[in-house]
Formats: structure tokens, C-alpha cells, sequence
């Protein structure tokens, strides 16, 4: 298994703090955020490499901290080579473009690295891996609808079965949101450019479920505990003072 950190964002939502710095570089309790993700994914003994996309105007910041990184396994940065917020590839252009960069082959654990949850990955690898070869999702219940607008709504059946995804829903039908958490199989990494092939949008991560889940079936694992999405000032200065301990 190999392991995707989707770093290639501007953060302009959190400026002056990601003037010069990415997000996940920044610091919740003296740590970074990508460091975080790293202790989630370091026990899994099927780790061969942990993939990191950035950009060009941050990816010296990257090189530096996976150099300065004492892991178990490699860690590569991968450079999609944009330079501002409107050359972006966008989250189904970055995991495209490292998929065909590094000849990905194996499963593949794809993180956003503005997330910080304090939960394991083991039993979200296990559920993953009883449900392969098809593609599961990580969720979490955000507790309040009007909250998740900001996020894509997620609708599950009885046997844990995607059955809606609504990508910043006016009227949300659940507060149960995607967490920017996919583990996608092998056999299911062609999927990705077909998705890429059939529409114009490579932006979200969300707008691939949504299509996915429509050819074939997709799974969620809810997540408890505490996540955070580090999409604002606000949610960052919530996790500074929720992680204190």
C-alpha cells in the first residue's frame, strides 16, 4: 500500500498564515499538520512509500521537512508544477498526475493534509480492505446540516453503501460528510482517468464519488471522535485549543 497526501493547495482561506507556509506545515501543539497523518499511517506494516503532492512555490518547504523526517518507509514529494491558485490541478488532477508520475500500481490510501482526526486507520483499513476491490470512503457525522454546506453530504444504506453524495448541498440531507479520507484498490485505479476522461472537473475529490458511486458500488466508514478540516482560521485556532493536551 502506498499512501497520498494531497498538499498541492494555496490555503488562501487561512492567509496571512499560509502567505509563505502550506497548511499542513502548519503547527497544532508545536507539530505539524502532515505530521499528524504520519503517525496515523507509520503502523501499518504493508507501507512501502508515502507520496506527498505539492506545488511549485511550496514544495522547497516539503523537500526540507521530508529530509529532516526520521520514517520507516520513503517519502517522496512530487511537484505538479503549478504556481498560483488558478493554475491548480485540483485534487483529481493531483492524484491523476502522481498516479501516472510514480507508475502507482498498489493500493492506494489517499489523505488530505488538512485533516486532523484523533481516531486510528486500523479498523477504516480493515473495513477497506474486506470491501475491496471497491473503493471506500471516509466519513464523518458533523453533527449540524447547516454546518456541513461546506463539505460534501453523504447518505450511506444499511450495509454501509453510498447512496447520495451532494457536493456543498444548499439543503443537506444528512450532516454526515466526506472527510477527504479514499482508499482505492488497485484494480480500481483506472477509474481515475475515466472519471477524468468523461468530465471536465478536476478539482474535488468529492465530484469522482459522486460519479463513482453512480458505476458502481462505493463504501463509508464513519469516523468518531474529533476531525477537523483546517479550512479557516477559525477550525485552525479550534484545533490549536482542542489538541492542547
Amino acid at each position: 500500500m502506498k499512501v497520498l497526501i494531497l498538499a498541492a493547495g494555496y490555503g488562501t482561506r487561512l492567509y496571512p498564515l499560509t502567505k509563505d507556509k502550506p497548511k499542513p506545515l502548519l503547527e497544532i501543539n508545536r507539530k505539524p499538520i502532515i505530521d499528524y497523518l504520519l503517525d496515523k499511517v507509520q503502523p501499518f506494516s504493508t507501507l512501502t512509500e508515502v507520496m506527498v503532492v505539492t506545488n511549485e512555490k511550496f514544495y522547497g518547504l516539503f523537500e526540507s521537512w521530508a529530509r529532516a523526517k526520521k520514517f520507516p518507509q520513503p517519502i517522496c514529494v512530487v511537484n505538479d508544477g503549478t504556481k498560483s491558485n488558478d493554475d491548480r490541478l485540483g485534487s483529481m488532477g493531483d492524484i491523476h498526475f502522481v498516479m501516472k508520475q510514480k507508475h502507482v500500481e498498489e493500493d492506494l490510501l489517499v489523505m488530505g493534509g488538512d485533516n486532523l482526526f484523533d481516531r486510528g486507520l486500523e479498523d477504516f483499513l480493515a473495513s477497506a480492505q474486506k470491501y475491496s476491490p471497491k473503493t471506500t470512503i471516509g466519513l464523518y457525522d458533523i453533527g449540524d446540516r447547516n454546518e456541513a454546506k461546506k463539505f460534501g453530504v453523504v447518505q450511506l444504506d444499511d450495509e454501509s453503501r453510498v447512496i447520495s453524495f451532494e457536493e456543498k448541498p444548499a439543503n443537506p440531507k444528512s450532516s454526515l460528510i466526506g472527510m477527504c479520507l479514499y482508499y482505492l484498490p488497485a484494480p480500481s485505479l483506472n477509474r481515475v482517468a475515466g472519471y477524468l476522461n468523461v468530465s471536465r472537473s478536476a478539482d474535488t475529490s468529492g465530484d469522482y464519488i459522486r460519479w463513482l458511486y453512480q458505476q458502481e458500488t462505493v463504501f463509508g466508514f464513519k469516523f468518531e471522535g474529533k476531525w477537523y478540516d483546517i479550512g479557516s482560521i477559525e477550525a485552525y485556532e479550534a484545533a490549536q485549543e482542542e489538541f492542547k493536551s
